[in-house]
Order: structure tokens, then sequence, then C-alpha cells
């Protein structure tokens, strides 16, 4: 690299967002997050870590920083949504790190930013930005903002979701995809459910049922359970992580679902509830010296838990190839990215559409089939959790700035 060292900017502070710019802080490369809330915790909930995500987590020196708060489940829990019979099990401790070469963690959703927002320092992130426009600029590219102002960057990294401003400013408009169903989700204190005594043990629990499933686990250091209620809900629409619903319409949801399940609903006060969106495969993410990451390029059903940690591994490989280059190199460094993400992603969205169905079979020979494919699992989904975004790069992590 003879010329001078690309100037970068991100819109988002979400996981994605946070995570490419520690990466390219560490590469020696100035970089600034634009965040349109005026804080970066959002209201949480629960994600799973994979091998995968964990990685990318402990190359960027942030998995330290979450020990106390991420939970390692024992295992896994497939169980019958009436009789609570264990259909299929996985250990998730001990053989699963062995093979992957990382740990799976549970983990609040907010523990997750704050730990990146530690690592790469307040400085470098502007609250209160809601950007309306970018633009492909002589140079690279300018994003405009609501206030205003703007910022010209060399290359621009557009992490603001799947309802991205940056997606529509470089391919105009497209409608996000509604699965026609609904996500509750909830943080519980662990208090407030002595009565569950199977939460005595810390376990991903799985509940498959007909039409509709739910998925609970532990985050918090053990002190809190999340949980994903997903039901078949043409009408609702509304993709927000502010909107709530009712307990009681919930409850009837699951009327009756095993004892365990519903205890658990009754104990929610008011759970969020969000439309469950994703988009169809994009034919490219980037357009000059701008790109797309995370949800804002391939924005997945949450049945494979593995959004997060795409957005993990997108960050991750972006800033070791943008690291590599000078200001001149931005644009071949945001194609070659594309290039080695895009087929991988592209498999994730297509499975995660496939699992909802897959997780809501109604009793009978199907789900029968599905069960004995159950007992597979660790194998099918090794491709997934054995990736290594950073080692197959080639590239040696770089120190991180004085």
């Amino acid at each position: 690299m003879a010329g001078r060292r690309p100037y970068v900017a991100v819109v988002g502070g979400g996981i994605g967002g946070l995570a490419a710019a520690i990466g390219l802080r560490r590469r020696g490369i100035e970089v600034k997050v634009h965040e349109q809330s005026r804080e970066v915790a959002h209201q949480g909930a629960g994600i799973a870590v994979g091998a995968n995500g964990h990685r990318v987590l402990r190359e960027l020196g942030v998995a330290q920083r979450l020990k106390g708060s991420a939970v390692e489940p024992v295992r896994a829990d497939f169980r019958h949504w009436r009789s609570g019979r264990c259909m299929v099990s996985h250990p998730l401790t001990g053989a699963y790190e062995e093979r992957f070469k990382a740990p799976f963690w549970t983990v609040e959703r907010a523990a997750v930013q704050e730990a990146l927002l530690g690592e790469l320092g307040a400085e470098h992130v502007r609250l209160g930005a809601r950007c309306t426009e970018v633009e492909r600029t002589e140079r690279g590219a300018v994003i405009r903002f609501e206030d205003g102002t703007e910022d010209e960057a060399d290359a621009v990294i557009g992490a603001d979701g799947i309802h991205s401003v940056v997606r529509h400013s470089l391919f105009g408009p497209e409608d996000a995809v509604f699965s026609g169903t609904s996500g509750y989700r909830a943080l519980i204190p662990m208090e407030r459910l002595r009565h569950v005594p199977q939460l005595a043990e810390q376990v991903l629990w799985l509940w498959l049922g007909p039409g509709r499933h739910f998925i609970a686990y532990p985050v918090a250091g053990g002190s809190a359970l999340n949980f994903l209620a997903v039901v078949p809900d043409r009408d609702w629409t509304i993709e927000s992580w502010s909107t709530q619903g009712e307990t009681a319409e919930l409850l009837a949801a699951f009327e009756g679902w095993h004892p365990f399940v519903t205890e658990i609903l009754a104990a929610c006060e008011r759970p969020g509830r969000w439309a469950l969106y994703d988009r169809e495969p994009q034919r490219t993410w980037s357009a000059g010296a701008v790109t797309l990451l995370g949800d804002a390029a391939h924005a997945m059903l949450p049945h494979h838990g593995q959004g997060a940690n795409q957005a993990l591994e997108d960050a991750v490989v972006l800033a070791h190839l943008l690291g590599d280059v000078d200001a001149d190199g931005a644009e071949a460094a945001l194609r070659a990215y594309e290039q080695v993400r895009r087929p991988r992603t592209r498999l994730l969205q297509a499975g995660s559409r496939k699992n909802a169905g897959c997780f809501q079979l109604p009793d009978g020979p199907e789900a029968q089939a599905r069960n004995v494919r159950l007992a597979t699992l660790p194998d099918d989904l090794a491709w997934i959790h054995g990736h290594d975004a950073v080692g197959r790069l080639g590239s040696a992590s770089a120190p991180a700035p004085a």
C-alpha cells in the first residue's frame, strides 16, 4: 500500500456496524459510525452466538467482555408441544466446542452492543444521526443526514437494517417479504419463574408444534430467560422492537401446549410483538464505494439463529479486506467482500425460511420424519457453525491502534 489509507463511514450502530468499525480500527483505518438513535444499546432480546460468531468476537477482542453475561447452555432440547417429550437432544458444551473450536453462547443483544461499543470507544460513534441519503462521488461517497450535515468518505458501509436507507439510495425501493407470522419476545427474570423446575438447568429449549413454535434460553448470566414465540398472523404487519402484544392473546395462541410453555408465557407482562420479514437475496450489495452489511444486505428470518452471527462475519471480512488497501483500492475491496460473503448468506436466507415450516409441522408422518432428521443436526449445521470467516481469508490479525 503506497497511497493514503481510506476513511470509512458506517451507517448504523448495531452489532454489525460496531463490529465492522472495531475491525477497521484494529487495522489502523479511521472510521466513524453514524447511528440514528440517541443511544447505542437497543431494546433487547436474546441472541444465540454460535461458534462462527464467537470466533469473530474473539478476533475483535470483545468475547472477554461478555464472559460475565453470556450463558453457555449445556444442550439443545427439541420437545413435543403438548406432551413435553424430548424428541432429540444435542450437547452444546464439550463436544460442540471441541468440534467447532469455540463455544455456543446465549446473550442479551444489548449486552453485545455495549461490549462492542466499549471496545470501539464512544468517541467513534455519532448518535442522533439519521441518514436520509447516500450519494456516490468522485472520491467515494457522501452521506447526508436529517439535520443537514454531511460526511464524505472513501467507503461507506450501510449497516442500517432491513429497511436500509443506504440500500434504498443505491438500488431504489424494494418491499420486504412478509412471512405471515409474528414473533413475540420477552426477557423474564428467573425469580419470577421459580415454579418452572426445568429452568434450573441452562438449556436451549425448542418446542415444536402445529403452526407455531416456542424457543427459550437463559441470558444475563442465567438471571433471565429470553423467549421467542412464533405464531401465524396474516393481519399483523408492524415490524418494530417497541411494539407490544398482550399476554392473553399469546396464551390463547398456545392453548393446549405443555405447562412449561404456558407458565413462562403467563409470567410475561408485556411481550414485544413484531411481524417477521426478510428480503429476497440481493443480486449485488455494492455500488462504487458503497456496500451493505448484515440485515441491510441479507435480512433473514430468525429460524436459524444466524442474523447477528452473519453480521459479525460480514464485519470481520470487510474490515480485513479494506485493511489491505489504500483509498484508491476501496471499491475493489468492497467487490471482493461481496464475492466472499454473498453465496453463504443466500443459503442461510433460504434455510431460515425453510426452518419455519420444519418447526411447525402437525403431528404425523411429516413430523416423525423431521425428528429423524433432527438427530443428524450437528452434521447438517457444521457448515454454519464450523465456518471461520477470518481463517478463510488467510490474513493475520492486526494489533489494535494505540
